[in-house]
Order: structure tokens, then sequence, then C-alpha cells
């Protein structure tokens, strides 16, 4: 039976290896609708080869660009509104929420409404709105389909275990390409140095967010809202070979691991086919050749980003929304050169700091702190003095 799906974020490395999976199971899945962002080259492209309903990109000028490049029947939208006809106008049964950042929010709100399930790579979604987002999901019953291989992995290991029976998730991190690095040189580290992943391929933010070990961070958050357990119960190490993906601690004391070569079509495919499994093309894990796995405790002098992230996760509410945009703020400053390495987390942290709480229950009062945020982190990374008053 064919498999109806949109994807949000379709250029980008997940929405990429999105359709390469659906490329290789032809008649398994049809393209209803494909959202991007500035590259409006690469989305006609998809759009001659995928033939979805409907397209479309940020900027109205770069829709007048496409509408003569896409195939007779593909309609070409923009802005917001596109984002949520890709998202909720096409009766899609999947949509995959692969946009960076808090651009993925609405749309995928809009999508659970529609009754779609939800392959979710956008993790930016629960940790900004993680308790509105999964109550929104229970009451439309959508199912929400983790594509991070930390969390598809935590999900393939508890599938249909109860709570009762978990002690703990353990999640996996490489320690990126700074896990040796002297501390004292963290903060001369440059964007070309902190994007040559040691294992994994991802965009830009995602990868500095893994040098930093935010991306952890905001993994713990995302894991308490998917599996519901409490931030104490969610521990990090680092693996550099990235072969372990998570594992679960059970009461009984077994500890039980999910493990493959680090390839994201392996998660994707799992959250596009569920609650089946298709066959993949990918190199097979051999342990022999592997020959050794590693385990350490993740530094925090090193990695301030995920005791952050773990404090915005106590504190509950708002903070994680502030967390985010601070975060999404002071990468994009490194990453144009603006800001230092090490200036990442103290932004972040001082964001958290200045930032007094408030429920995060709606929409609106999640984006109010997700602009609040954004102004700060601006304000600090452009040397200014930051306002004495707090934010309520």
């Amino acid at each position: 039976m064919t498999r109806r799906i949109s994807i949000l974020g379709s250029t980008g490395s997940i929405g990429e290896n999105a359709l390469r999976i659906v490329s290789e199971h032809p008649g398994r899945f049809e393209v209803a609708g494909l959202a991007a962002g500035r590259s409006w080259e690469r989305l006609a492209e998809q759009a001659r080869r995928f033939r979805p309903r409907v397209v479309s990109v940020a900027k109205p000028a770069d829709a007048a660009r496409l509408r003569g490049l896409v195939p007779e029947g593909t309609t070409v939208l923009s802005g917001e509104a596109g984002l949520r006809e890709v998202a909720a106008g096409l009766g899609a049964e999947t949509v995959v929420s692969a946009l960076v950042g808090a651009a993925g929010l609405a749309p995928t709100l809009a999508a659970i409404e529609a009754g779609a399930s939800i392959a979710l790579a956008n993790k930016e979604v629960l940790v900004m709105a993680g308790e509105l987002v999964t109550r929104r999901a229970q009451a439309c019953g959508v199912a929400l389909l983790p594509v991070d291989s930390e969390h598809a992995g935590i999900a393939q290991v508890l599938f249909g275990r109860p709570a009762a029976e978990v002690r703990r998730l353990v999640l996996t991190a490489s320690g990126g390409p700074f896990r040796g690095l002297p501390l004292a040189e963290m903060g001369r580290v440059t964007p070309e140095e902190a994007l040559r992943h040691p294992t994994w391929k991802m965009g830009p933010k995602v990868t500095v967010d893994s040098a930093t070990m935010m991306n952890k961070g905001l993994e713990v958050i995302e894991a308490h809202w998917l599996f519901g357990l409490p931030p104490e119960r969610v521990d990090v190490v680092v693996h550099p070979q990235s072969i372990v993906h998570a594992m679960v601690e059970f009461v009984d004391g077994s500890l039980i691991a999910q493990m493959s070569i680090p390839d994201m079509r392996i998660p994707i495919a799992q959250a596009l086919s569920h609650p089946e499994r298709i066959p993949l093309e990918v190199r097979r894990l051999d342990l022999v050749e592997v020959g050794s796995l590693t385990f350490e405790e993740p530094d925090p002098e090193r990695f301030p980003c995920l005791c952050h992230a773990k404090a915005a996760l106590s504190e509950g509410g708002t903070a994680t929304a502030v967390l985010n945009a601070a975060n999404e703020e002071a990468v994009a400053s490194f990453l144009a050169h603006g800001a230092g390495f090490m200036d990442i987390p103290a932004v972040v942290g001082a964001a958290l700091d200045a930032h007094a709480g408030a429920p995060a229950s709606d929409l609106e009062s999640i984006l109010s702190a997700d602009r609040w945020a954004r102004e700060f982190a601006r304000a600090s990374l452009d040397g200014q003095r930051l306002r004495a008053q707090r934010w309520a």
C-alpha cells in the first residue's frame, strides 16, 4: 500500500536522504509536498523527479523563479502559508519535520492537527514546545516517530515495553572534533574546524551543535518528552565510534543497546515505514572489523552547553525555548565569524540566567520567549549592554 508523505526541509541532509529512500522503494511512497528554505534550484530538481502536488520556498521571489521550472500540475507557494499547506493541506499520512530550528514548530503543529504521523528530525520542535506538542499529538491520536539516531534506537529497544520496567535511558555522543583538544584552545576554534565532524554528515547548524554538545543537550530534552522519563533518568556518554546509538537500562539490571553503522538513512527509513521495516542497501556493521567500543563521561568544562540544556529542562516552562533561541543566534553568529566558539555557551548561559520563567502552555507564550531570547542574544553578541530588566 502506497504511503503519502510530505517533507518539510526537503533540500537538507535529512530531506535528501528521505527522498533517496523513496526512490529506492518505487510504489511504496507518494511524495505529496516538498518545502525548502532558500535552495530553490535544488527544490526544482526534486519537483521534476518526484512530481509533488505542492512545493514551497521561504521567499516569494524564489517562488517566482520556481514556477517556470516545476512540472505541470505542481503548485508553487512560499512563506508560512506554503509551509502550512505542505504540512497539513495535502492529506499526507506522514510528514517529515526536518526544518532547522524554530521555523519547524508551527507547521509541525499544523500537521499534527491534520492527523499526520510526524517523522521528527527537527528536535527544536520538542525542545521549544514539548508539553504543547506531545499534548496535541496525544489528543489527535498522532504518532511522533523519532528520526534522530539516538531516539530511534531507544524506540526500537522500548518497543511495547511498559515505562515501569525502565530504569534509565542512555544517549551516546561522538564527542565531536574537539573531544581531545586542550581546554585552553577551545576559544580559538574556527567554523571550518567545527564543521569537520568525525563520523556524521549533517547540516552546518547541527554539526556545530554536535561540536558544542548542545545537540546532545537538546536530545536529552527531546527524550524526556518522547519517552516520559524525568531528566535525572536520561544520561549521556561519549562514544567516539558512533556504533552504539542508545541504550536502555531496565529495572532488572539488563542493559540493551541499539547498534548500527552511522547512516541516517536507517532511522529515516524506520520512521517512514513504521511499524514495518524495509530493506536498505547500507554498509553492514561488522563488530570484528570495529574491534573495540569505548565510552567515557562528557567533560562539563569542555561542554557547558550540555549542562545548560539539563538546567533548562529542570526549570521547565519557557526556559527550553530560551535555550534553543539563544543557541540558534549564537551558532549563526559563530558560523558568520562574528562570535567565538566558546561565546556560544556563554551567551546561552547568560540568557538562561536573565530569563524569568513562565508556563509554556500555549504557542504565543513560547514564541514570545523565543523572540526575547533572540533579542537578548543578539544584544550580547553585538557587545551591547545587556538590559537589566528581566523578561516577563
